[in-house]
């Protein structure tokens, strides 16, 4: 089974000439030998590298590691989307080698309103035109994410961790994916079965998240939910074989067929990504 993980972040560290954004907390690189050793443990076959927000823009580092291991990782790139002047560069986004779409966030207090405020509506007709697939991490901003997708109805849209925030955690996670599940008839919608350790304080395998994860997969169907683990941002006390086994092992209303498409192959024809199995 060719197995696919939606969301990897990797970063250099922080030095004079690759500064990281105003306030953002010093941490350990993570490179991308250290998540080839755990997908090569764990029996993942590729990765789609998203390059983590306190770096800024800039894309560089998972281009270069795309380019070094091709059947390994692809990317979604960030784009600085209020930048109407970057507009030129959409047309070519997709012919740097290895970038697959875009990865936007609609979380904090500063992006949140970029979705209402008129500032990004120059953005969403330039990427269904340029066929741009787009991964958004907007938990509170669902219907909004919605009306754009209505609006542009060949625009791919992937929604992150299943729509999923803190308020969405244990016992609320339930509720969240009847949220997230309101999206579903919007064909051009997918959903992210991502970070799920991170919603539940329960030890493995999150058996809380078992009912919310059926009833988002249910809704959208398994060639539009994909499987990630977004693993640097997992608890310490979760494994990365342990994200892959929850889903292989542990989610028995997934048929063999379903669990191919949930783990990768689905996000491969989604994303256009020619990967060998």
């Amino acid at each position: 089974m060719m197995i696919i993980d939606s969301q990897i972040h990797i970063w250099r560290a922080q030095t004079a000439s690759r500064p990281w954004i105003a306030g953002a907390q010093n941490r350990p690189p993570y490179s991308e030998e250290e998540a080839l050793v755990l997908m090569d443990k764990s029996g993942v076959q590729g990765a789609i590298l998203v390059p983590p927000s306190f770096e800024g823009h800039r894309n560089d580092y998972a281009l270069e590691a795309a380019k070094n291991h091709p059947q390994r990782f692809a990317v979604m790139g960030r784009f600085e989307i209020q930048n109407q002047s970057l507009a030129g560069q959409l047309a070519t986004w997709k012919s740097q080698p290895g970038m697959l779409g875009i990865r936007l966030t609609f979380h904090r207090d500063k992006d949140r309103p970029w979705l209402t405020d008129g500032s990004t509506d120059w953005f969403w007709p330039l990427a269904q035109e340029h066929q741009i697939p787009l991964m958004v991490h907007a938990p509170e901003r669902l219907p909004e994410m919605a009306a754009i997708a209505k609006r542009y109805p060949k625009l791919k849209i992937i929604i992150d961790h299943m729509g999923f925030a803190r308020s969405t955690m244990d016992e609320h996670a339930q509720e969240g994916a009847k949220r997230m599940i309101a999206l579903a008839d919007l064909d051009n919608v997918f959903v992210k079965i991502s970070a799920l350790p991170c919603y539940s304080s329960e030890a493995y395998p999150y058996r809380n998240l078992h009912q919310p994860v059926k009833t988002v997969i249910d809704a959208f169907g398994a060639d539009r939910s994909f499987w990630g683990t977004d693993i640097t941002r997992m608890p310490k006390t979760s494994s990365y074989q342990e994200a892959v086994s929850m889903m292989t092992q542990e989610l028995h209303f997934l048929s063999p067929k379903d669990l191919e498409s949930v783990m990768g192959r689905g996000l491969a024809d989604c994303l256009g990504w020619k990967l060998s199995a």
